[in-house]
């Protein structure tokens, strides 16, 4: 009985000792030592460039919110939307996708950092490129253009950092590698966007219209779509090239439109022929008309029938209104071009200028 007493009496003892040690307040003026300060001391050389260039480029990049209006039986209903987009210049010209802006009433450009969301207007769209560019009136100090890089020369395996400002949450920064160059995705009007290049970083909802960086936070791309079976940012991610970019954007900005060599046909993707593309109509006092091509006729009774079919341009086959427009691209304004088609069973040949579109 009297070891149990002593034995009860120590373990008391003890839990006493205990719970005052663990539970003793801390002094009210306590130091603590501070906190380490942020370095890349110990870091590998690729999270160093990481860092880098997201310091170099976040301020760059901006949130793009809009109301689209959707009409339905009952009537309209504004319904929020949105993607990323990024500074052009330090006139106050921002760079996003065509089918971010496409449709809406209202757009708001939000900056890093700043809270203010600036109403945007649209100066200029190019839906075949998936390109818009708009304009907010800020203070020019807190605009900061992105370094525009070459896409011409890019490399398969090369690494690609995607940046974007989605829903106002700030920025996301991911990375990965030219996964391949050159390929095609359907764009406006039935007419692929060439020369896409296709990324495995990933492409968050809400990034479209960010840009696709180098190594060295240079813009090689404009992040436009990803195709994911799961729905999500996972998946293949797609960028309309620097170099078209570069081409549209100062046309869109000077003239409020892309201006193309243009010869003048309107061709018809509904008549599904075994070579070439029926002519829907000629453009009244085009290179086209002035050459004597013609469209389709309609008689009395409302019956279409075929006119002229073209099949080439110089030696370029034309069977869809893809082929043809990327097919004028390669030209510029004023060049010659030979146009071969059928009129009827007979093959026809026709010298054109091609003129501004």
């Amino acid at each position: 009985m009297k070891e149990k007493i002593i034995l009860l009496i120590a373990v008391i003892v003890s839990t006493a000792y205990f719970t005052a040690a663990f539970l003793k307040p801390e002094p009210e003026n306590r130091i603590f030592p501070p906190a380490p300060q942020a370095s890349t001391s110990g870091m590998l050389p690729d999270e160093i460039n990481n860092i880098n260039v997201y310091n170099i480029t976040a301020s760059s990049v901006v949130n793009v919110s809009c109301i689209k209006v959707n009409r339905t039986f009952f009537g309209s209903v504004d319904e929020p939307s949105g993607g990323s987009g990024f500074v052009w210049d330090n006139q106050g010209h921002v760079v996003t996708n065509y089918h971010v802006v496409s449709g809406t009433s209202k757009i708001y450009i939000s900056l890093h950092n700043d809270n203010t969301q600036y109403p945007a207007k649209i100066v200029g769209l190019s839906p075949r490129n998936d390109i818009a560019v708009l304009k907010i009136n800020a203070n020019l100090n807190k605009l900061n253009a992105i370094q525009v890089g070459h896409s011409a020369n890019l490399m398969v395996g090369q690494k690609t950092i995607a940046l974007g400002n989605p829903f106002g949450l700030d920025h996301t920064f991911t990375t990965g590698i030219i996964s391949a160059l050159n390929r095609k995705i359907d764009g406006a009007g039935g007419v692929e966007i060439h020369g896409i290049i296709q990324t495995d970083a990933s492409i968050n909802p809400g990034n479209s219209g960010g840009p696709l960086l180098d190594s060295s936070g240079k813009l090689i791309g404009m992040n436009t779509a990803i195709i994911s079976k799961s729905g999500s940012s996972s998946g293949l991610g797609f960028a309309v090239p620097a170099q078209t970019i570069k081409r549209v954007v100062p046309q869109l900005i000077e003239h409020g439109r892309e201006i193309r060599p243009e010869a003048g046909l309107i061709l018809e993707p509904r008549v599904k022929l075994r070579k070439g593309m029926a002519i829907n109509s000629v453009s009244k006092g085009s290179p086209a008309a002035k050459a004597g091509i013609k469209g389709m006729t309609r008689d009395s009774w409302g019956r279409l029938y075929i006119g002229d079919v073209i099949t080439h341009i110089d030696t370029t086959e034309i069977n869809s209104i893809s082929d043809y427009f990327h097919c004028l691209d390669k030209y510029k304004i004023g060049n010659e071009v030979t146009i071969i088609g059928l009129r009827g069973n007979d093959k026809f040949k026709v010298n054109i200028k091609l003129a501004a579109n």
